[in-house]
């Protein structure tokens, strides 16, 4: 196999049409979105929405183990050591979120094949799929605050379409969803078991398109497919819609401070609870308080604005907050010791906050003005 950054393959149909498949190619890091994946991915799904042939585009993951795993955030780390991390954190988040922009926009059928491990960056390719589809694989979630950033990717936008309250559990946790909650909460449409990829992808070839003539009804051939291979049945059992009304009583708070003091004196014997509790214990105070203000900031707002605004914050987090300190713990030196900037979300001063949300840009030189 090649080491191309993302693999490209054009499937023929039985009546001449084209499906276009992408698949992200870093395995060994569990298709970690680089720079160079998404500048790739960008311009190829550029060119399949102006070829008239590609009726249908499938996006997955090389390997057994991950769709992506988010975000390249050692490449982050090691531009901020070399003192080039504004530059740097400029060019990749303004080409991340313009490529997850581009996918919500997108205006063919998009496949997006969600098996595996599918967080941080690799939750913004999958938001805005024409169909996300999980198998009993998918293990899914927004787990920044542990590296001392905060759910960026269109998360201000789509973590405020859910259930009031739920969103902001989400991101102050890094809480872990399987099939079933995606699906329970929006983040996912079909559930697929992975042993029938190869025959999902054969019948979208085998389908007739060439009678679709809008993309309307091209939309429907491919939910007709679909139809015969999704068995819900085989989802795994849902752990946080059980739990929909204990969350919101958690999270039914003011502000960030009291909403992490909920959460964190909850005696809930619940296992998926108690991790959730742990990680915010763990997280960065910082990026706590940045969950919160991006959700009730973003509560109106539109999927351009929100990607804006967080294009801003996440150059922010790489020029005066914890995200370098947050991966040197996790992923560098890996000592699980994170050295955060405020002791707890109580103790972060509003100044700081306020410091992290100023803008960098006017309006007519925002980098992502033209969204």
């Amino acid at each position: 196999m090649t080491d191309a950054p993302v693999l490209f393959e054009e499937r023929p149909t039985r009546d001449g049409c084209l499906i276009g498949v992408a698949t992200l190619n870093a395995p060994r890091s569990l298709n970690a979105l680089s720079l160079a994946m998404i500048e790739q991915l960008s311009a190829r799904l550029t060119r399949w929405a102006d070829d008239d042939r590609v009726v249908a585009v499938w996006l997955e993951g090389a390997g057994e183990k991950s769709f992506c795993a988010g975000g390249d955030v050692v490449a982050l780390y090691k531009a901020i050591q070399a003192g080039e991390g504004g530059a740097f954190a400029e060019t990749y988040f303004t080409g991340e979120y313009g490529l997850d922009h581009q996918i919500h926009c997108f205006p063919k059928p998009l496949l997006v094949w969600g098996d595996g491990i599918v967080m941080g960056g690799g939750m913004g390719l999958m938001a805005g799929g024409g169909f996300r589809l999980v198998t009993e694989t998918s293990l899914m979630a927004m787990p920044e605050i542990t590296i001392g950033l905060y759910p960026d990717i269109g998360a201000s936008w789509f973590l405020n379409r859910m259930p009031p309250g739920i969103g902001a559990y989400l991101g102050l946790t890094g809480a872990q969803l399987n099939a079933r909650d995606a699906l329970d909460l929006g983040l996912a449409d079909r559930f697929v078991p992975r042993e029938r990829r190869e025959a999902l992808l054969e019948a979208l070839a085998g389908a007739s398109f060439g009678e679709a003539d809008s993309n309307q009804l091209v939309h429907a051939v491919v939910s007709q497919v679909l139809d015969q291979f999704e068995d819900r049945d085989q989802a795994p059992a849902a752990q946080l819609w059980p739990q929909r009304d204990h969350i919101q009583r958690l999270t039914a708070c003011a502000s960030a401070s009291d909403a992490a003091e909920r959460i964190l004196d909850d005696t809930h014997s619940d296992a998926w609870l108690a991790a959730n509790r742990a990680r915010l214990a763990a997280g960065c105070p910082l990026s706590a308080q940045l969950v919160w203000q991006m959700i009730e900031r973003h509560s109106r707002a539109s999927l351009a604005d929100a990607f804006r605004e967080e294009l801003n914050l996440s150059v922010q987090c790489c020029l005066r907050g914890d995200l370098a300190e947050g991966v040197r713990a996790l992923l560098i030196d890996k000592d699980k010791q994170p050295r955060w900037s405020h002791t707890s979300v109580g103790k972060v001063p509003k100044a700081d906050i306020e410091a992290m949300l100023r803008p960098l840009w006017n309006p007519e030189t925002h980098p992502l003005r033209n969204l």
